[in-house]
């Protein structure tokens, strides 16, 4: 049996709005345990989802409803996505580099 157990979570890359005093507290909170934000945030919410025991009883009878998705998720490319789909956002990438450095370009005066 190993001495260690490690448990990956799958993570996610989520955009919430904040209180600008909230954010700045969120960060203080950060330097002080010397982790990041992000870290903060989840460990905070994971805190109160388990002990608050309204929220506990909620899931316990809504277990099963999905409630709507309200937070904007995004989503990152899959692992093995294909070379083609690589490929083709490269070119994508290029094209639009392309274009802003044609735009910058200073007008030829005749």
């Amino acid at each position: 049996m190993p001495l260690l157990e490690i448990n990956q979570a799958r993570q996610i890359t989520a955009s919430v709005r904040l209180d600008e005093s909230t954010a700045a507290q969120i960060d203080q909170y950060a330097a002080f345990l010397r982790t990041s934000a992000d870290e903060v945030v989840d460990k905070a919410l994971a805190y109160v989802f388990a002990r608050d025991r309204d929220f506990q009883e909620y899931l316990r009878s809504h277990g099963s409803t999905r409630a709507a998705q309200s937070l904007r998720i995004r989503r990152a490319p899959q692992v093995g996505a294909s070379k083609t789909a690589v490929s083709e956002a490269l070119q994508r990438l290029a094209m639009n580099a392309q274009a802003l450095e044609a735009a910058s370009e200073p007008c030829a005066r005749s």
